[in-house]
């Protein structure tokens, strides 16, 4: 006789033993979920026709809504009208950003007019530290729950993520050369930033390679989770290093820069990041559809 498991709002909350004439006996009748595997090991389900005791777990209530996404036809049911909201939200949200912090903020009284590229080079590091963010959840999703789509998700994610980091760079060596005098400096922050755009390429190659030669996607899972030991030494580069880039200028307890010039910079955030998401929801859908032609050309070719 094997366990049998009872089901409380979508989690297992107790055991009871199984007999051999009604495995799955309670007062109040538990019928397998629809489209789910049973929860007592039975003679009943053709999945268990031996009765073994090995017991079926289930995986909790919200486990089985983040693998209805893994469909691609769900997904991209949600990813069509999702990607032109997306993509006209952030377009529109980056031009009233743009419009506010070029003509309805003051200059800074030291750093002048030069200061306005703040409202491209803070969302595009942003970007670019969550661009990797999002690989490292989605490796950690493809290994655990073997999500089909996980992979795809971070590929997708690569290119745009390796972009912003390069605008990161780029905005802040234009940035620096006014205020410091010079356009690279081989301090904490800066290095680190290098560093992931370089990470970003790696990881860029090693999906390509990993895809051409059939392989199962987990080498470069493990190397987007690897990756993120960046994201903390970027983090806090400014406060463990004596660095030319400044310190934290936004915190949850407050800002160091004046309100008349952060207002414009949520907008911004939020416009590159829709923007970011349209991209992604693009590249993903072009990737279904190249994997679609591409099996449908090895199933001609067997035929």
């Amino acid at each position: 006789m094997g366990p049998c498991l009872r089901r409380g709002d979508g989690w297992l909350i107790s055991r009871r033993p199984c007999d051999g004439k009604d495995p799955c006996r309670s007062p109040r009748p538990l019928s397998p979920p629809r489209n789910k595997r049973p929860l007592c090991p039975s003679a009943t389900y053709p999945h268990n026709a031996g009765g073994d005791d090995r017991p079926r777990f289930a995986y909790p209530g919200r486990v089985p809504a983040l693998h209805a996404f893994a469909n691609p036809a769900r997904f991209l049911k949600i990813a069509r009208p999702l990607t032109p909201i997306l993509w006209w939200a952030g377009v529109a949200l980056i031009a009233i950003g743009c419009w506010a912090g070029l003509t309805q903020t003051p200059a800074d009284y030291l750093q002048g007019e030069t200061v306005r590229i703040l409202y491209i080079h803070v969302p595009a590091a942003w970007l670019g530290m969550g661009g990797w963010s999002s690989i490292a959840i989605s490796s950690i999703v493809f290994l655990v729950w073997r999500h089909p789509l996980a992979m795809i998700a971070a590929r997708a994610i690569a290119a745009p993520g390796a972009i912003f980091a390069a605008l990161c760079l780029v905005t802040g060596a234009i940035w620096g050369r006014p205020t410091w005098g010079t356009w690279w400096q081989w301090d904490g922050r800066l290095t680190s930033m290098l560093l992931l755009f370089f990470v970003y390429l790696g990881f860029i190659a090693l999906a390509q390679a990993d895809r051409e030669r059939d392989g199962d996607g987990r080498i470069p899972a493990l190397y987007g989770i690897a990756g993120t030991v960046l994201l903390p030494v970027i983090r806090y580069s400014v406060v463990w290093w004596n660095t030319l880039h400044q310190g934290p200028s936004i915190g949850l307890t407050g800002s160091s820069i004046d309100r008349s010039l952060l207002w414009p910079l949520p907008i911004m955030l939020a416009g590159f990041s829709f923007f970011f998401g349209a991209v992604v929801l693009m590249r993903m859908r072009t990737m279904l559809a190249r994997e679609k032609a591409e099996a449908r050309l090895r199933r001609r070719a067997r035929a």
